[in-house]
């Protein structure tokens, strides 16, 4: 199989059964919505019809808006017409984080070029919301103790299972720098990776550094294309 289609496969059989704390719930946007199927299908027919070796870029975990509803990590459901070409007609989304990450990705020299080097996914690879007053609301895995506990075995095996794909393991990208710490704790017991380099998390640069931007693009560019 291509690598694409390995990780088709390994969505189309995501599923948590394990518990969770209470007022915390899993979201599986393959199993919500027929469409995201077909969508994310489309995207690694697309971007992954071969078996070149990637390097990892791992985020926390999908949000409502992004992956939650297209089934591509950092990718809302505008990014994946305007720039990907592939139209979803059940949804309309716009995620801040797919912003940053689609002017990466069009500074390194477009979708093409990028998804030949890197995949990106998270340990947690489904959304997860925490049930508030005000509705629900996105949440990480580590936003509680229990949380991360509940899905540590998961995240882990989700890894291994990343990894089985041909990921190069000889140094990661991390969103996120508590992401890291987290990460980090994982791989001290795990081994996994032999290097990781933490990079700010996209959400965080679009709302907090947005006029500082472009040098967070820079900082980007030069930590994915040192290895070119």
């Amino acid at each position: 199989m291509t690598f694409g289609e390995q990780v088709v496969e390994f969505n189309s059989n995501l599923k948590y059964t394990g518990k969770l704390p209470t007022g915390f719930q899993v979201m599986n946007p393959f199993l919500d919505n027929p469409e995201t199927l077909k969508v994310m299908k489309q995207f690694y027919d697309k971007f992954y019809t071969d078996n070149d070796r990637r390097r990892f870029i791992i985020g926390i975990n999908p949000s409502r808006h992004g992956a939650g509803v297209t089934g591509v990590p950092f990718t809302d459901t505008k990014r994946l017409e305007t720039v990907c070409g592939i139209e979803m007609k059940s949804a309309h989304t716009h995620e801040i984080s797919s912003v940053f990450l689609y002017d990466v990705i069009e500074n390194f020299g477009g979708p093409q070029l990028f998804y030949k080097e890197f995949y990106i996914n998270s340990p947690f690879p489904l959304a997860i919301v925490r049930n508030t007053i005000k509705g629900n609301l996105n949440a990480n895995y580590y936003d509680d103790k229990n949380l991360f506990e509940a899905v540590k075995p998961f995240m882990i095996q989700s890894l291994k299972d990343h990894i089985s794909l041909g990921l190069d393991t000889s140094e990661v990208f991390i969103l996120g720098k508590k992401n890291a710490n987290f990460i980090d704790k994982i791989n001290s017991q795990e081994h996994f990776f032999d290097k990781m380099t933490v990079l700010e998390h996209p959400r965080y640069i679009q709302q907090y550094k947005s006029k500082e931007k472009q040098l967070y693009i820079d900082k980007y560019l030069i930590a994915l294309n040192k290895n070119s």
